[in-house]
């Protein structure tokens, strides 16, 4: 012990600049696993806020989950899946809730899209002003049906409360026009309460007809009595409803049972935003997918740099056991020289963890990521928890560190001090690992969506590793070709020709990081920019309007026919977006896709949006048909005349007669339906808009001020946006992607740096040697440059070769075209990796090429 202590000192000091690139990547993982777990600890953990039903004890609302079972392996498995639509309970829940002992009060809550002043607002019975509580600042509780209460704002009293009282909507005796299910109606403010500017409030019977199902509610806010306890409460508000019989409203399929749920605490919040529950489980599949991509980037980065430093030393090594150091002192020294470094690595990078984090959350809340409502919480308990992930960062360096010195360790110490080429099982290893990253390719190709999108990944992760496993035979292989090239610039040329050809080994190593920043962040950025590109493409083939007709309040109802009998109005569709979820059995395992879909009025369709049709015909589409994108009917095996089973937003679930297939399915979604039949599973029907297409001869000015006189309150388009579904979470998606480029191009940076530093000051005795022979220091520099710039396009084009074969494998089966990279990003990638190699090729021998004369050939410490 007391010999690997010492050793591991005197090693430590003496080697302390190459050590300062492998403290550099132990930090960066620390940091970036602290990061990752804190995120994920923070979205398992996360809930809904709760505002509106924050002064209720209970709330019964219905289950906002679809489940779908299949038989996997001989074992019945099940799937489940947020519903973004609100599933509705019938109204004689209300009495069965407020007969049961402790219930001091149960009020029944109902939602509805409202037009107010040309913006989208929200309209609630005012009996539920009690539950958040919102209390009046002024004026009264609305008593007629003509009368109504709005929000001043989020702020309780105070300047807020007289603003809200000056002007404007919140003026009390104001008479408001407020649309609501497409028509307009006079209103009368008697009061003005603290809640947000986007709510209105009406009386319950006014409510109840505003809301389209008199029979129906959104929930029921339950304030308990004084001294009651809540969890038995809940028991017996459940229980009674179960006596009662009461369910959620809708057919729902075999399998997945209409409850009623009963949410305490920070669940009712699930009752308010229903966007969050399904978007907390699409952040923690997207964290969890990139998660394993960065261990194995971190793990591989960690190993080559930590191997790389030992085998700068590998003849001090073989020299310590050929004075007859035994293997289990190497091993020691070797640990314990490691451990020292990565402990305090592991310890900044725990450090820098928590702003990480929160950086992360700051970039997920600028881009919008996360829908409203969603708060991504921490337990002061858990912002130590990086120091687990630096322990982890610890144990991985000192693995690396005995497999850095094994063969060493257990060689002779007559052999210890010779060079070992690669061994066959290497070789062998490598062989399979590509074999093993192609076949994975191939199920990408023969898959859709996140199938083929997980299998991609996959395929370039193991080809990667491939890659590293076989780096002197690549490098050789490079050398071969680029030998001939070499030679052509004189001396140094044929001096880099030379040292590369010799030196395969040293020249893999530097090759590895290069095809690891090549390849990873190509596919990252190439995956999500494909089909981006592919989606943009179709969609303005698809467009043939020539103006839209849009408003945020709603469109009044029967806008799209009185715009048809405008004058040079040539056809007009309605769209309005929707989701529905496809459940299917994967390889026997159930799962529920999410899928974005639109709506659509049939009539002269094709004139205004041109989905490309194969077969059918799009005017047949009715309430109870739909129309399939044509990939997904091959999968599906349907067509027209067959039916289609799916569930709606609300968990509804439908048997769809198919009247048409079309191929525009990436830009429009796979599924095209009936306007009507979509905003019948639409809780809040978001702002819908009307494609016109105008006639040839009509005059564009006339028409448009036509168009904004036939739909009061609407704005027009005059060169409408492209019709465009987006996928569920591809906003989170595109964070998560540009925060996992980001770590993998830190770590490979620094990879790329620490490696060639590391190769570069280990050949200072080189250099030295050659200034003593006679080379002059620019043949020295040329030739440095040359052997840089050669591994600079080994590595790239080994890096593009091997995310090429993922990338199109997943493009032509996802998207029918080759993969996209957008020119500014490929440039980047090039600049960084070209920067990166020069910085770590020739600034770590600037020292050895000055002067005229060597002053020395050999340093123990590279010196």
């Amino acid at each position: 012990m007391k010999v690997s202590a010492l050793l591991a000192a005197r090693a430590t000091r003496a080697h302390r600049k190459a050590w300062t690139a492998v403290f550099a990547a132990l930090a960066l993982t620390s940091l970036l696993l602290g990061a990752f777990g804190l995120t994920l600890v923070s979205a398992w953990s996360a809930q809904p806020r709760v505002e509106r039903y924050a002064g209720a004890d209970l709330v019964v609302a219905g289950d906002q989950t679809t489940r779908f079972s299949a038989t996997s392996l001989g074992e019945r498995e099940t799937a489940s899946a947020g519903l973004t639509e609100r599933v509705r309970i019938p109204r004689t829940a209300l009495s069965a809730v407020r007969g049961v002992p402790g219930v001091r009060t149960a009020v029944a809550d109902t939602e509805f899209r409202v037009g107010l002043a040309g913006r989208a607002a929200t309209g609630h019975p005012w009996e539920t002003a009690r539950l958040a509580p919102y209390a009046l600042r002024t004026g009264r509780a609305p008593e007629r049906a003509d009368e109504v209460v709005v929000g001043g704002g989020a702020g309780r009293g105070g300047a807020d409360s007289a603003e809200a009282d000056r002007g404007g909507v919140g003026h009390i005796g104001a008479r408001l026009t407020l649309r609501v299910g497409g028509r307009d109606a006079a209103y009368t403010v008697v009061g003005v309460a603290d809640g947000p500017r986007t709510v209105v409030w009406f009386t319950g019977a006014e409510a109840r007809r505003l809301s389209g199902h008199p029979e129906a509610l959104d929930a029921i806010g339950v304030v308990a009595e004084p001294g009651t306890d809540q969890a038995e409460l809940a028991g017996r508000v459940g229980k009674a409803l179960d006596t009662a019989g009461v369910t959620g409203i809708g057919h729902r399929a075999d399998g997945d049972p209409a409850a009623v749920r009963v949410l305490a605490g920070g669940e009712r919040g699930e009752a308010e935003f229903l966007a969050a529950g399904p978007a907390r489980g699409e952040l923690l599949a997207a964290l969890g997918s990139v998660a394993g991509a960065v261990v194995l980037v971190a793990l591989l980065v960690v190993s080559s740099t930590i191997v790389q430093a030992l085998r700068q030393r590998s003849h001090e090594l073989g020299l310590l056991r050929a004075v007859g150091a035994t293997p289990g002192q190497l091993r020691g020294a070797v640990g314990r020289e490691v451990g020292r470094v990565a402990a305090w690595a592991a310890l900044v990078g725990a450090a820098g963890a928590v702003p990480a984090y929160l950086g992360l959350r700051a970039l997920l809340d600028a881009r919008g990521a996360l829908p409203t409502g969603l708060e991504l919480t921490l337990s002061p308990l858990l912002w130590p928890a990086p120091l687990v992930t630096a322990a982890v960062t610890v144990l991985v360096a000192r693995i690396a560190a005995l497999i850095g010195c094994s063969r060493t360790a257990t060689a002779r110490p007559a052999e210890a001090l010779r060079e070992r080429a690669p061994g066959r099982a290497r070789g062998i290893t490598g062989l399979v690992l590509l074999g093993v990253g192609a076949s994975s390719a191939g199920t990408a190709a023969l898959q859709q969506g996140a199938t083929a999108a997980a299998a991609a990944g996959a395929a370039a992760v193991t080809m990667v590793i491939a890659c590293a496993v076989l780096g002197p035979w690549i490098a050789e292989g490079a050398m071969r070709l680029l030998g001939a090239p070499l030679r052509l610039f004189g001396p140094g040329g044929r001096l880099a020709a030379a040292n590369c050809a010799a030196s395969a080994h040293r020249l893999g190593a530097a090759i590895t990081p290069v095809v690891l920043v090549t390849a990873f962040a190509g596919v990252q950025l190439s995956g999500g920019a494909t089909m981006t590109h592919a989606a943009d493409a179709q969609a303005h083939r698809m467009l043939r309007a020539d103006m839209a007709v849009r408003a945020d309040g709603g469109l009044t109802a029967g806008a799209v026919e009185r715009i048809r009998e405008l004058p040079g109005v040539r056809a007009a569709t309605e769209v309005v977006p929707g989701t529905v979820l496809l459940a299917r059995s994967e390889l026997g395992s159930p799962e529920l896709e999410r899928l974005p879909v639109f709506g659509v009025t049939p009539e002269r369709l094709t004139r205004t949006l041109d989905p490309g049709v194969r077969n059918g015909d799009l005017a047949r589409l009715r309430p109870g048909t739909v129309a399939i994108g044509a990939d997904r009917a091959d999968s599906l095996g349907a067509r027209p005349g067959s039916t289609v089973t799916l569930r709606f937003g609300d968990g509804q679930e439908a048997r769809l007669r198919v009247v048409a297939t079309y191929e525009r399915s990436i830009a429009l979604g796979d599924f095209l339906l009936a306007r009507d039949e979509l905003l019948r599973h639409t809780s809040l029907p978001g702002a819908g808009r009307i494609l016109v297409a105008a006639a040839p001869d009509a005059d564009r000015k006339a028409l448009t001020k036509a168009l904004a006189r036939a739909v009061p309150g609407a704005r027009v388009e005059r060169d409408p946006v492209p019709v465009r579904g987006e996928a569920a979470g591809e906003a989170l998606a595109g964070v998560v992607s540009v925060a996992v480029v980001a770590a993998i191009g830190a770590f490979t940076v620094i990879a790329v740096l620490s490696t060639l530093a590391l190769i570069a000051t280990g050949r200072r005795p080189e250099l030295r040697l050659l200034r003593l022979a006679g080379a002059g220091r620019r043949q020295l520099r040329r030739m440095l440059r040359l052997e840089a710039a050669a591994t600079v396009v080994t590595g790239l084009v080994v890096g593009a070769a091997v995310a090429s074969v993922p990338l199109l494998a997943f493009s032509v089966a996802t998207a029918g075209t080759l993969p996209y990279l957008p020119p500014l990003q490929a440039a980047a990638i090039v600049t960084v990796v070209v920067t990166t190699a020069a910085a770590g090729s020739l600034p770590p021998v600037w020292g050895t090429l000055r002067g005229r004369y060597p002053r020395k050939v050999f340093s123990p410490s590279g010196d």
